[in-house]
């Protein structure tokens, strides 16, 4: 079997299952194919994802990033 990429029609099929756990910023990073600077600028400008503290530590709840894409694909789909 070849080697292939996914496209966007793979990972609308088959949504990635998100980690039973609070995810990092570099976690979102991975998940969304964008270099962490970026999550941390969406912060900065309230465009991103919800995220909170815990201590000095940034966290996303899995389920809040899911809304989160949810809700661009419904904007791009409009």
């Amino acid at each position: 079997m070849r080697n292939r990429r996914l496209t966007t029609a793979d990972t609308a099929a088959a949504p990635r299952a998100l980690p039973p756990r609070y995810l990092t910023p570099v976690d979102v990073a991975e998940l969304l194919g964008v270099p962490v600077e970026t999550v941390y600028q969406w912060r900065r400008k309230r465009t991103g994802p919800r995220g909170f503290r815990v201590g000095r530590h940034l966290r996303y709840d899995p389920v809040d990033v899911r809304a989160w894409v949810d809700s661009l694909m419904e904007e791009a789909a409009a």
